[in-house]
C-alpha cells in the first residue's frame, strides 16, 4: 500500500471535510501518498484526480460541504463506467480508495471492492439512514440546524398565535424529524416509519390552545404526505392559522458540530489504519461510542432501526 485515493459522493454532509482531513493526514503520517478524487465517481471515471499534501487540508475541519466536491454518477453503475474507473485507478497507481458518502456511495465502493480494489467506506449523510452504525457524519449538525430553525419559528408563531409545519429532510428515514422534534419540543412529529394521524394532530393543537398555548410546532419528514395539504387540513379542522416552512438544503450546510468533527476524524483515521493492515471491503461506523468496521455488503444491507421508544417519549412529553 503506497498510494490511496479519497472521494466524497452523493449528497454532501457537514463533517465530510473533517473526514477528508483525517484520511489525508493519517495517510501522510504513515508514509502514504494521497490522491483526492474530485466530484465523486464522476471524477474517478474522468481522471479528475490530484495529489494532496498537508496544506491541501489545512483550515477545512470547520467548513461544511466538501473540498473534493461531490456528485451523483449514473455511469458508474454500468459495467462500462466501472471499467473506466478501474482504468484510471491503474493509471494513477492507486492501491486503495476511501469513499465518504451514503448508501449509494457504498454500493459504488462495493463494486470497486468486488473488482479487487481495497476499499473503505465512511458514512457521510445527514439522513442517518445506514443501519450498521449508530450515527452518520453530518446528522448531528443537521438536527442542530433544524433545532435552531424551530426556535426561530416558535418566536414568530407565538407572536401570531399560529401553528407551524416545519418540513425537514428524510424521505425514507425519520431520524432528523424525530431527534429535532424531541429536542425542539414539537407538538407532533410526522415520520415515514409511523402512520400519520391528522385528527390526532388537530386534537393536540386544540388542546394546547384551550390551555392558553399560543403556538404549535409540527415537524414533518419530507415525502410523508404533502405539507401544504396538511396545512389546509389543520386550518379547516381547527380554524387556526397555519404556515409551512420548508427548510430544504440549509440542513446540508453549516459548520459541523464538535461531535461530527470528532467522529469524522476518528473514522477517517480508522479507514487508513485498516487499509494499512491489508483489510478491504469494509465500512467504518460507530456503535456504543466505539469506532467499528463491518463488511461493506453487510453495511449496505443492514436494516435501519427506528427508535420507537424515543418516538413514544416525544408523544408523551408533548401532551
Amino acid at each position: 500500500m503506497k498510494n490511496i485515493g479519497v472521494l466524497t459522493s452523493g449528497g454532501d454532509a457537514p463533517g465530510m471535510n473533517a473526514a477528508i482531513r483525517a484520511v489525508v493526514r493519517s495517510a501522510i503520517y504513515n508514509g502514504l501518498n494521497v490522491f483526492g478524487i474530485k466530484h465523486g465517481y464522476n471524477g474517478l471515471i474522468n481522471g479528475d484526480i490530484k495529489e494532496m499534501n498537508l496544506s491541501s487540508v489545512a483550515d477545512i475541519i470547520h467548513r461544511g460541504g466538501t473540498v473534493l466536491r461531490t456528485a451523483r454518477c449514473e455511469e458508474f453503475k454500468t459495467e462500462k463506467g466501472l471499467q473506466k474507473g478501474l482504468n484510471v485507478i491503474n493509471v494513477f497507481g492507486i492501491d486503495g480508495i476511501v469513499v465518504i458518502g451514503g448508501d449509494g456511495s457504498f454500493k459504488g465502493a462495493q463494486k470497486l471492492a468486488d473488482a479487487g480494489i481495497p476499499t473503505m467506506g465512511i458514512p457521510g449523510t445527514i439522513d442517518n439512514d445506514l443501519g450498521y452504525t449508530d450515527y452518520t457524519i453530518g446528522f448531528d449538525t443537521a438536527i442542530n440546524t433544524v433545532l435552531d430553525a424551530i426556535s426561530k419559528i416558535r418566536d414568530t408563531s407565538t407572536s401570531h398565535g399560529r401553528a407551524n409545519i416545519v418540513e425537514v429532510m428524510g424521505r425514507h428515514c425519520g431520524d432528523i424529524a424525530l431527534y429535532a422534534g424531541l429536542a425542539g419540543g414539537a407538538e407532533s412529529i410526522i415520520v415515514p416509519e409511523e402512520k400519520i394521524n391528522t385528527e390526532q394532530i388537530c386534537k393536540k393543537i386544540l388542546q394546547g390552545r384551550n390551555r392558553g398555548k399560543l403556538h404549535s410546532i409540527i415537524v414533518l419528514a419530507e415525502g410523508v404526505g404533502n405539507a401544504f395539504e396538511l396545512e389546509k387540513s389543520i386550518q379547516d379542522k381547527t380554524n387556526i392559522e397555519t404556515r409551512v416552512t420548508v427548510l430544504g438544503h440549509i440542513q446540508r450546510g453549516g459548520s459541523p458540530t464538535a461531535s461530527d468533527r470528532i467522529m469524522a476524524s476518528k473514522m477517517g483515521a480508522m479507514a487508513v489504519s485498516l487499509l494499512l493492515d491489508d483489510k478491504a471491503g469494509l465500512a467504518v461506523g460507530i456503535k456504543g461510542n466505539k469506532i467499528i468496521s463491518v463488511d461493506l455488503n453487510d453495511a449496505i444491507n443492514s436494516k435501519n432501526y427506528f427508535d420507537k421508544d424515543m418516538y413514544k417519549l416525544a408523544k408523551i412529553l408533548s401532551i
